[in-house]
């Protein structure tokens, strides 16, 4: 029999909202374990929770970047299930009501055209954390409960973990392009659930679903799901596996998944309408008020950059993996008039300097207009490229803007011919063996002379004149 993976996942993404979900605690990552808890938040009796109207609003922005349709009526439910780290035993979520609905993802994994079904992107809160300590304890910090969360579910539309991988790529970079979230898996601003299972569809035979629960990074995901196809496919074959569906966890450090509890239904969790919240009905002004604010997304972005700025795919797609940096660029592209140019320097220098500091575009402190003024100055040959990168690391550590620094340091390319014949005709007379060879036909022999020339100038010589006078001077 020929069995076939097929995966589903589910992203819960935690919102950039100032507040809470359903209270007015703040909303921010770490601080003092329960230091933002308040009675709505922890569930005390006799609290009403209210909606966040932002975390409303930011999960109908990504429902729109995901094609779904904006359901007219909403309703949050009651989910129940008995954890520690959910202080109420309940979670307000949404079930059947859902904000959107009906959409999908067009993703290219290995040069083929991959389409994934969005069944719904819906709104919760989030739950607390759990501390395990060493000694059997387990401490509870409810800072996290109530923080707004929005869970983007899809279709079981995936065949491999590469595809998933690039799915949760592309995702995370929409929600940052949203301002949807940080998206950080670190911080657990964005964790993946994906749901394995194995099916014949010559036969209908099936395995039973396997949910790999709150894995934390892109690679951790795409490892789990590998291991969960090979880890049913070996027992399927062996007449060993499980005939109940589980939750299972990855272990990291083995390299595994390993079982939690066998997977509950939606019965189990016994929704039912929240009493304390009115359904929502957003109005078609307000969804199409949110559509005009809708920045340009990351695939519509990247063939603008390859059909009208005339960039690689490859350069289009790194610099819009960032929507500060994409915008960072345009600025420099505009400026400078050479795209293609204006890649090269935000690719190579700007970007190695914010991976090297570990700083954002933001921080970097060199504006856009300073960037391409350098360019600017290799291309009317006030300075080499060499030079142009000495005087980057200058503007890095001083945010001087290039002029400034050429000036001051005297590094203006030395084109005046009178000034470099006569370190030219030193070039010569220093290199012999060089200047025979290049008379006996090796073109290359030229480069020792060019090098004796650029070292004298500090590397202020334009290189192309240099070439020029040193053949000039070789023919006599």
């Amino acid at each position: 029999m020929a069995f076939t993976p097929v995966i589903g996942v589910e992203v819960h993404v935690e919102l950039l909202t100032a507040s809470k979900m359903f209270c007015g605690c703040r909303n921010e990552f770490g601080g003092e374990a329960n230091s933002r808890c308040c009675p709505v938040c922890v569930g005390l009796p006799g609290s009403l929770p209210v909606a966040n109207r932002q975390a409303v609003e930011l999960t109908i922005r990504t429902g729109l970047a995901l094609h779904c349709d904006i359901w007219e009526h909403a309703r949050f439910y009651r989910k129940n299930y008995f954890y520690p780290d959910l202080a109420k035993n309940y979670q307000i979520s949404q079930y059947d009501e859902p904000l959107t609905a009906d959409g999908y993802m067009e993703l290219c994994v290995e040069g083929e055209p991959v389409r994934v079904g969005i069944a719904r992107a819906h709104l919760e809160e989030d739950t607390g954390k759990n501390i395990h300590l060493p000694d059997g304890r387990t401490l509870v910090d409810y800072n996290r409960c109530g923080v707004p969360l929005m869970e983007i579910v899809t279709e079981p539309d995936f065949r491999t973990a590469e595809q998933v991988r690039e799915y949760l790529l592309q995702l995370r970079r929409l929600l940052r392009y949203l301002g949807v979230s940080t998206a950080n898996m670190e911080e657990g601003a964005m964790r993946a659930e994906a749901n394995v299972n194995l099916i014949d569809f010559e036969t209908g035979e099936k395995t039973p679903v396997i949910e790999v629960k709150n894995v934390a990074s892109i690679t951790n995901c795409y490892n789990a799901i590998q291991y969960e196809i090979g880890r049913q496919s070996r027992e399927l074959a062996e007449g060993t596996l499980a005939r109940h569906r589980e939750t299972r966890r990855w272990d990291d450090t083995r390299g595994i998944t390993a079982v939690m509890r066998r997977k509950e239904s939606a019965d189990d969790y016994m929704y039912f309408p929240e009493p304390d919240l009115v359904p929502m009905a957003p109005s078609r002004e307000w969804v199409d008020g949110i559509r005009e604010t809708m920045p340009e997304l990351p695939a519509v972005r990247v063939q603008r950059f390859v059909d009208e700025l005339g960039l690689p795919e490859y350069d289009a797609g790194v610099l819009t993996e960032s929507r500060a940096v994409a915008d960072y660029f345009e600025q420099v592209a505009e400026a400078c008039g050479d795209p293609k140019v204006a890649s090269n320097w935000v690719m190579g220098s700007v970007m190695a300097t914010m991976n090297e500091r570990g700083i954002d575009i933001e921080a970097l402190g060199i504006p856009a207009a300073h960037i391409a003024e350098l360019i600017a100055a290799v291309k009317d040959g006030g300075i080499s490229n060499t030079i142009a990168k000495d005087v980057y690391v200058r503007m890095v550590e001083s945010h001087e803007a290039p002029g400034a620094i050429i000036e001051r340091e005297g590094l203006k390319q030395i084109s005046d011919t009178g000034e470099l014949e006569g370190i030219i005709q030193q070039a010569i007379e220093a290199n012999p063996k060089a200047v025979e060879d290049y008379r006996a036909g090796k073109g290359k022999a030229l480069g020792a002379m060019v090098g004796f020339v650029m070292k004298a100038t500090r590397g202020q010589a334009n290189p192309q004149l240099v070439n020029e006078l040193l053949e000039k001077a070789l023919a006599q």
